[in-house]
């Protein structure tokens, strides 16, 4: 019972983390504007850092197959793939009716977060069975881990055409989802390991496929060499934070 309070309260702390963009509904449309590029930058840095640091050994760690686990990784890859041609579709067959439409990697990068929360849900559940201190050392490194991505995530958002508060609004059902990974854990014990040999490949693909695919194309856009600058400075804090983080594991 012990851990299943401690659990529920430490993913609850988590997914309470994506409405610190409460503190950029503060920010005026103009400032907010003129550094979304800099929250992208550092949303590449994360996600390319996440995937390769993170969730890439974690995955091979705990495989038995090495190859399924690449297979598994170049179908995260493929199911963004084909999830961006269908969002494009749909936007391009309903943008002439509407007078605001939504870049394909706002909803993308809204499924992705989805994923990943909910594997932050599950080792928060997992770690809490093995111990309390384990899950207590889980839920902080998470923390540390989400609060520079909640930050690239609103600003992939802003950049995709959300207003700031729907934003708000769709990162947090995003977090959310992590609940019901920490409670699925809870429920089915050990047997959660089977999860993650899925689903950790799967997510690293789709972080991999947003970051490659859709973000970096947007920031080679950007021609100032000022701006080009601090992207790749904002671009290197994202994979540093990773790092960081790394260190505490």
């Amino acid at each position: 019972m012990d851990a299943w309070i401690m659990a529920i309260a430490s993913v609850i702390l988590v997914s309470l983390l994506s409405m610190i963009g409460i503190v950029l509904l503060m920010v005026s449309d103009r400032v907010l504007k003129s550094v979304v590029f800099v929250l992208v930058g550092l949303a590449v840095g994360g996600l390319f850092g996440d995937a390769f640091v993170h969730l890439i050994p974690e995955a091979f760690d705990i495989t038995t197959s090495a190859t399924l686990t690449s297979v598994s990784i170049l179908l995260g890859v493929f199911a963004f793939f084909i999830l961006e041609k269908f969002l494009h579709w749909r936007h391009e067959h309903t943008c002439e009716f509407d007078e605001i439409c939504i870049k394909p990697v706002g909803y993308i990068n809204l499924a992705s977060d989805g994923v990943h929360n909910l594997i932050d849900g599950l080792l928060i559940g997992v770690s809490y069975l093995a111990s309390i201190e384990i899950g207590v050392a889980t839920t902080l490194a998470i923390i540390m881990h989400e609060i520079p991505q909640e930050i690239g995530d609103f600003g992939v958002l802003i950049h995709a055409g959300f207003t700031k508060r729907r934003a708000l609004f769709f990162n947090f059902l995003a977090a959310s989802v992590a609940i019901a990974g920490t409670i699925t854990s809870l429920m089915i014990g050990e047997t959660v390991e089977s999860y993650k040999v899925i689903m950790l490949p799967l997510a690293a693909g789709g972080f991999i496929y947003i970051a490659g695919s859709d973000l970096v194309p947007e920031m080679q856009r950007e021609s100032s060499v000022k701006k080009s600058t601090i992207q790749i400075l904002a671009i290197a804090a994202g994979v540093g934070l990773i790092l960081i983080l790394k260190l505490f594991e």
